[in-house]
């Protein structure tokens, strides 16, 4: 059993600008595929629905052992009760997720002797059991604030005056928490956070059908805006992922007490990666990452949930941003959702603290988005024809040295791919000569 992946999981382009000075290309295209966590085998989800100090916290469970042996501990800010924890669904994370997913758009050049009458505005690009007694509970320490079930899960709310007697509690009533955790758990007990403790209830579980565990969702207020990633770190010995999806009515959520940098992106690559782009962007982002010395929180997408521009998926609907925790809709106010995509890959040298957040008034809109643009290829005969047939090797080369230094791919092996996509073209040698 992953028990690390447990508690961080569950705590947690279409018209070209034509002229043969350097193209510009507006902020559109064909979407063609997307980097959703798919691309992750070990990838914790988390939405934070933020308005003021009111918070909806969604955690997805990506748990794959045996259910019984399912356990939760969630440091928290404030006490919560029954009505404040819901059992989500699933499906509101994968439409989080594909909407704000990092995506692969595919642009196709015009005939260079019929460039389009008008031209589409511009975007520049930018850089790139059962609980113990009450007597057992008072001389550990422990204080059991809270007791009830929400779906199939049956949840304690816990205080603790010191850390090993609530390691000592969590582990007589059947929590299996790994050896040392009292160090990382002393420091919430000082901040006088509770902890949000669950198992499953295998009856309910089995009753209900279902295949995978829930996300659990939790409302709360609390000038806190954080999301505890220490505990996730205890016996880690890989790198972690972590994506959170921050919805606001404001604007752009940043993490404070880590740099917040935009991906890598508006990157025009050769048209073969269109068939691995899952291999580019996990290269993409691992170099991104290991140049920023591992310790930054990466934006993937920031924009109104009302548009999309390429869509990768449709925005969510009312409907589902209410399951995704979004509280302050109003019928006037339906597109009053800014989301955030944060991915924060981390080891717990180079991230000793949890995540600290805020929200901005920065409505500025952002996409992770990888360029391809297809040459036209049908017959020229004009002067522009011949200058734009010539500028393709340049233009191929260019491609393929960007994509050697986003992903540390091998400039070669990258050239070999690009001839083969592009001999089409190359063998259109004669027209120079008839015209």
């Amino acid at each position: 059993m992953k028990f690390i992946r447990v508690l961080i999981s569950l705590l947690l382009a279409v018209v070209i600008v034509i002229g043969f000075t350097p193209t510009a290309l507006a902020f559109c295209g064909f979407y063609v595929a997307k980097a959703d966590t798919k691309l992750y085998n070990q990838a914790s989800q988390v939405a934070i629905a933020r308005n003021g100090d009111r918070t909806i916290l969604t955690m997805a469970n990506d748990y794959q052992g045996e259910v019984k042996d399912f356990a939760l501990v969630v440091p928290v800010p404030v006490v919560l009760q029954q009505d404040q924890v819901n059992v989500g669904e699933p499906k509101i994370i994968e439409r989080l997720d594909a909407f704000s997913a990092p995506r692969l758009v595919e642009y196709f050049d015009p005939d260079p002797c019929n460039p389009p009458r008008r031209q589409a505005q511009v975007r520049s690009p930018e850089p790139m059991g059962d609980a113990g007694s009450r007597t057992d509970e008072s001389a550990l320490g422990v204080t059991v604030e809270a007791r009830f079930s929400v779906g199939e899960y049956d949840i304690v709310i816990l205080s603790a005056k010191e850390s090993n007697g609530l390691e000592t509690w969590l582990n007589r009533n059947g929590y299996r928490i790994p050896q040392g955790a009292n160090q990382l758990l002393q420091p919430y007990i000082r901040q006088n956070m509770k902890f949000f403790v669950a198992k499953v209830n295998l009856e309910e579980f089995e009753k209900a059908g279902y295949q995978f565990l829930r996300p659990i969702q939790m409302a709360y207020e609390s000038p806190k805006f954080m999301l505890p990633i220490r505990l996730g770190m205890m016996n880690a010995t890989t790198e972690q992922d972590l994506i959170v999806y921050v919805l606001s009515p404001k604007g752009q959520a940043e993490i404070t007490n880590y740099r917040t940098v935009n991906v890598p992106s508006d990157a025009e690559i050769p048209i073969f990666v269109k068939n691995e782009f899952g291999d580019f962007y996990n290269a993409m982002f691992q170099t991104a990452y290991t140049r920023e010395g591992k310790k930054v929180a990466f934006r993937e997408y920031a924009w109104d949930m009302g548009s999309c521009d390429p869509c990768s998926a449709d925005p969510l609907n009312p409907e589902e941003l209410r399951k995704a925790g979004v509280f302050w809709l109003t019928p006037n106010m339906l597109n009053n959702v800014f989301i955030t995509r944060l991915h924060v890959r981390y080891t717990r040298d180079k991230f000793p603290e949890d995540l600290m957040f805020q929200e901005t008034s920065n409505r500025q809109q952002f996409q992770g988005r990888y360029i391809l643009r297809h040459p036209f290829t049908e017959e020229m005969t004009c002067r522009a024809g011949r200058v734009y047939q010539r500028s393709l090797s340049q233009r191929f080369e260019q491609e393929a040295q960007t994509l050697a230094k986003l992903t540390g791919w091998n400039i070669q092996d990258i050239r070999k791919k690009t001839s083969v996509t592009t001999s089409d073209q190359q063998t259109l040698w004669w027209r120079n000569v008839w015209h």
